[in-house]
């Protein structure tokens, strides 16, 4: 089956969502909603404190630039990395 325009994409984001809920819902939620207290902002509205393109949610899941998020590089690939920016 070919996919193409926002089917390619939307499966391509779909497949990122297991990833998601396995390594990012702890801290973001379930539905990218953030979780305060840990200080994992809101994935899922408007605001991006450092972009919301690919490439600055890649960016931002390889080397965080603040101290309450890890750093993925060690547990993730670059293609997961990927994967999960985005779904997100």
């Amino acid at each position: 089956v070919s996919l193409s325009g926002g089917e390619a994409d939307a499966a391509k984001a779909e497949a990122g969502k297991p990833l998601y809920a396995e390594n990012c819902a702890s801290c973001h939620g379930d539905t990218g909603q953030g979780v305060r207290d840990f200080g994992a902002p809101n994935l899922a509205d408007k605001i991006a404190l450092y972009g919301n393109d690919v490439a600055a949610v890649t960016a931002q899941v390889t080397k965080p630039r603040h101290g309450v998020m890890p750093g993925w590089t060690h547990r993730l690939d670059d293609a997961t990395i990927k994967q999960l920016a985005v779904y997100v």
